[in-house]
């Protein structure tokens, strides 16, 4: 929050664009659309939210055109964190951990979106923003289950990824999944977010290095 009002003191009459998260939303089985009411599920999507409404208020002022983009799980190659569900498993596959703990039945569903397909969309969000307005858009594209992703990545690597499966765990958020229409209405398409597109990018970028060859 401090950085983000930080900015807004620094800037006058130019566009903003905030990211924000889908977990400021409230828990639905429903798909999710940028009306649909928040209830953050944690400090960090308090944070966000309380971002968004900051930002908004600048945009009303007439200091700045805002722009935030509530993105849902986006994955990729590259990405490190190991506690995201994608990197995890694939994470397995490659034997740099362990294995990996699923808690409940595997039927969680989230909606996963490409890193280069969420570039794309600031970038499709910033050129739409003018100032004296604020405008939200939810960015997701694939909805999958944990257990879609484990089979995905199975197919993609070739190997099982070794699961501990837990009792799940109570308050659980069993879906979110994201309505990006308001997004696709500017033009912007999903290109690189096909489940197992974005499994085959990660594997890519996590699987070790072949060692040397043999000493000549």
């Amino acid at each position: 929050m401090g950085g983000t009002l930080n900015l807004l003191k620094a800037l006058k009459g130019q566009r903003f664009l905030l990211a924000s998260t889908g977990t400021v939303y409230r828990p639905s089985d429903a798909v999710l659309t940028e009306e649909s009411a928040r209830e953050p599920s944690s400090p960090y999507a308090a944070s966000k939210a309380a971002a968004e409404d900051l930002v908004a208020w600048a945009a009303r002022s007439g200091q700045i055109g805002a722009t935030t983009l509530r993105l849902f799980n986006v994955a990729g190659g590259g990405d490190t964190d190991t506690t995201r569900v994608i990197t995890r498993a694939v994470a397995c596959a490659a034997g740099t951990v362990p294995g990996m703990e699923v808690y409940g039945d595997g039927g969680a569903v989230r909606d996963f979106v490409h890193v280069r397909d969420v570039a794309a969309a600031f970038v499709v969000a910033l050129e739409a923003c003018s100032v004296g307005t604020s405008s939200v858009y939810n960015v997701g594209a694939t909805a999958a289950s944990v257990r879609d992703v484990l089979d995905a990545v199975a197919e993609v690597t070739g190997r099982t990824v070794d699961v501990t499966w837990k009792p799940a765990v109570p308050g659980e958020i069993r879906s979110l999944r994201a309505d990006a229409s308001r997004l696709r209405a500017l033009g912007w398409e999903p290109r690189s977010s096909a489940l197992a597109e974005i499994v085959t990018d990660q594997w890519l970028a996590s699987a070790p290095a072949p060692g040397p060859g043999p000493s000549r």
